[in-house]
């Protein structure tokens, strides 16, 4: 692995685990001082994670951390709702015990993440993003699942917004949850879980 490469994972690392809150400041100086790198070391990697959408450069304010605003979170949330619910109505017409059997696998996964001895974030944010890739791959439709993977980093800030609203066993519980609504509702479960995950950041966000 590079030192630019070992940087970029360092700080996503940070970044996801909420140790590097939305809207924080990265100071290349301090991350040349704390991670003991060159300055283009620096440099590239928060470039790299630029790219990547996790942190937002501005002329003459240099880099922060990315973070999600009210209207940021609604027009995600509109975008994200139109693709999960069409996915589960597809996947629940065609092929209902795929889509059952995926999303148990994943809740598994993230049943994992969050009573692991030590939680860690990071692995909670790849695990959520698994059950709702499940959901929406169980459709079976390439452009759905390619507009969604779209959202990926979005998402991701998503999650790291809601460390400090729900616990872990939270997490679970919605979403064994919504595995067990889908089958007795249908897609309108998608929708009512992931309005409940919208309000509950979109409130912390209003506050």
């Amino acid at each position: 692995m590079t030192a630019v490469a070992a940087l970029v994972a360092a700080l996503r690392d940070r970044i996801l685990d909420g140790e590097l809150a939305p809207g924080t400041r990265l100071i290349e100086r301090a991350i040349v001082e704390e991670h003991d790198v060159a300055r283009v070391t620096a440099r590239s990697a928060l470039a790299q994670l630029a790219a990547e959408g996790l942190v937002v450069t501005e002329q003459h304010r240099g880099a922060r951390v990315a973070s999600l605003n009210e209207e940021d979170l609604h027009d995600l949330f509109a975008l994200r709702t139109a693709l999960e619910v069409e996915a589960a109505h597809i996947a629940l017409a065609e092929r209902p015990a795929e889509l059952d059997a995926a999303l148990a696998e994943a809740n598994a996964t993230l049943a994992r993440a969050c009573r692991a001895k030590r939680v860690v974030w990071r692995r909670v944010v790849d695990a959520h993003e698994q059950v709702h890739r499940a959901l929406v791959d169980a459709a079976h439709s390439p452009r759905i699942s390619a507009a969604h993977e779209a959202l990926g980093v979005e998402l991701r800030l998503f999650v790291v917004a809601l460390r400090p609203l729900w616990s872990p066993e939270e997490m679970v519980a919605h979403h064994e949850l919504l595995r067990r609504e889908l089958q007795t509702e249908g897609p309108e479960a998608v929708r009512r879980h992931l309005g409940e995950g919208e309000h509950a950041v979109g409130g912390r966000l209003a506050g």
